[in-house]
């Protein structure tokens, strides 16, 4: 097997907020395949602490100030990313947000801002870097999904509407524009340890674990959380060569929780 299949050498990918987490994993391991990292977020200081991050790891990423929620900005963000380092071969819709309450003590406001991050902006983003794929040739376009694109679960009903509008959005994309050589997928994470979730993990005063961490462990049948650096070779693969007739597909990185129907209690 060729594995030069699986480098991005001379692709310039944009990573939707990724200045830490799961999206700044994704970009690191792009990097190291070769890729020029694009990547923006809402606040200069925010995008300050991801270039000094990168810089840390030896990569120099271009940061940009941008809300992916606004049109506009998205079109000036994707004009400048092109003039100043070149045409988006890759980009990886990674932005999001949750909000954890209950859905009949949920505003309409809070619903429609988690709708507007997580499923309008890809959409946003992903409509303002298409003509110019088509134009060159070809273009990889990666949804950061969820299991919650499969799965319902109690105070995410906006989180979950969003990422199972996502996942059709991704089918659709691939649909639409499969036949100027852009494959559309997704990923969609299982549990993964980030500075977020490290609460859900801590030990408990007498010792035991987590009454979560007890329940995302009994679930997953590799027995563990998983790590960002997880989700870096399955975004290597949607990104490269090695995928091209991969389209409409969503890669669940989640020790096979959707396989599973969970411990005997």
């Amino acid at each position: 097997m060729n594995e030069n299949l699986f480098r991005l050498d001379g692709k310039v990918a944009l990573v939707t907020g990724a200045s830490y987490g799961i999206g700044f994993a994704i970009a690191t391991a792009m990097a190291e395949a070769g890729a020029t990292i694009v990547f923006n977020d809402i606040k200069q200081e925010l995008v300050d602490k991801g270039i000094a991050a990168y810089a840390e790891k030896g990569i120099k990423a271009h940061g940009y100030v941008c809300d992916v929620t606004d049109e506009e900005a998205v079109n000036e963000l994707v004009s400048k990313v092109e003039a100043e380092v070149g045409v988006i071969d890759i980009l990886v819709n990674n932005a999001g947000i949750i909000k954890r309450i209950p859905m009949v003590e949920m505003s309409v406001k809070d619903f429609r801002q988690v709708i507007d991050v997580d499923l309008n902006a890809p959409f946003i983003v992903s409509k303002a870097v298409i003509p110019s794929m088509i134009k060159k040739g070809g273009g990889k376009i990666i949804n950061i999904c969820s299991m919650m694109s499969e799965l319902g679960r109690e105070t995410v009903s906006a989180y979950a509407a969003a990422k199972g509008g996502l996942k059709m959005l991704t089918r659709n994309i691939a649909s639409e524009y499969g036949q100027y050589n852009i494959q559309c997928n997704g990923i969609g994470p299982g549990y993964i340890a980030t500075p977020q979730t490290a609460p859900l993990r801590e030990i408990q005063p007498d010792g035991s674990k987590h009454p979560f961490d007890q329940f995302i462990l009994a679930k997953t049948p590799a027995n563990r959380w998983g790590e960002a650096s997880d989700l870096g070779g399955p975004a290597v693969f949607l990104a490269s060569a090695a995928s091209d007739f991969v389209n409409g597909h969503i890669l669940y990185v989640d020790g096979g929780i959707l396989a599973y129907i969970g411990k005997q209690p």
